[in-house]
């Protein structure tokens, strides 16, 4: 064995297996006065350093340290087959509703649209540049008839928010839909969907295909194939 080599399991291991961090005292998280670091330049490339890694992978693996993990593989194996479908859950006004996750093209910071000549505004809010394309804005909220301007549920009050551009696709057409907010992908089983209540507005009610409860949130999930023909018809 060489000096070099000796000099590491000796700095690395000391009498009673305990691993000396010595790049703490002396190295470059230390006082830097390691006559290795010179050469090293940082104690990763230095061959006690990469000794100790080995050694602390190899130290005798504990009681506790084995009876948790022993009950951690004892747990039953989660059926994640039947999470069969998976949505993207937005917000508007004070609904939080999904659409399919393959529907969506991309999720862009809200950008004011362009005001559209000869059109009422109320569905068709103009055009957004997205990535220096641009694309028609839609009102979904209008589509559906909820009323954006009412004010939160407490619990949703002191949250940060932030209101997004959605691009969504519909044969072969890429629409860019405002949301009040974002709370992201849900995977859930296609069964779970529940019938909707039938205190739900008749505008809203007739898109949906179904609610899903996640998190202590009911989620209206749209008809997607309804969604994408009455925006399709707003352009005609």
């Amino acid at each position: 064995m060489n000096t070099t080599a000796t000099i590491a399991i000796t700095t690395a291991a000391p009498a009673g297996g305990a691993i000396d961090d010595c790049w703490k005292r002396i190295g470059v998280a230390g006082d830097q006065s390691c006559p290795k670091l010179p050469a090293h330049i940082h104690c990763r490339n230095c061959e006690v350093y990469a000794d100790a890694a080995q050694r602390n992978l190899q130290r005798p693996v504990g009681a506790d340290y084995q009876r948790e993990w022993a009950a951690h593989f004892r747990q039953p194996l989660r059926d994640d087959a039947a999470l069969d479908a998976s949505r993207l859950v937005f917000r508007l006004g004070r609904e939080w509703l999904a659409l399919p996750t393959a529907q969506f093209v991309a999720v862009a910071p809200h950008t004011r649209p362009h005001r559209l000549p000869h059109r009422d505004g109320r569905e068709l809010l103009g055009v957004v540049n997205v990535g220096g394309t641009l694309h028609p804005c839609l009102s979904l909220a209008a589509l559906l008839g909820i009323d954006e301007s009412e004010p939160l549920a407490d619990a949703e009050q002191g949250r940060h928010i932030f209101p997004r551009l959605l691009l969504l696709r519909w044969n072969e057409r890429t629409f860019a839909v405002p949301a009040a907010d974002l709370h992201g992908i849900v995977r859930h089983a296609g069964a779970a969907l529940q019938a909707p209540a039938a205190t739900i507005n008749k505008g809203l009610a007739r898109y949906l295909a179904g609610v899903l409860s996640h998190g202590g949130m009911h989620i209206g999930c749209l008809d997607a194939e309804l969604v994408g023909q009455h925006l399709a018809r707003v352009l005609r």
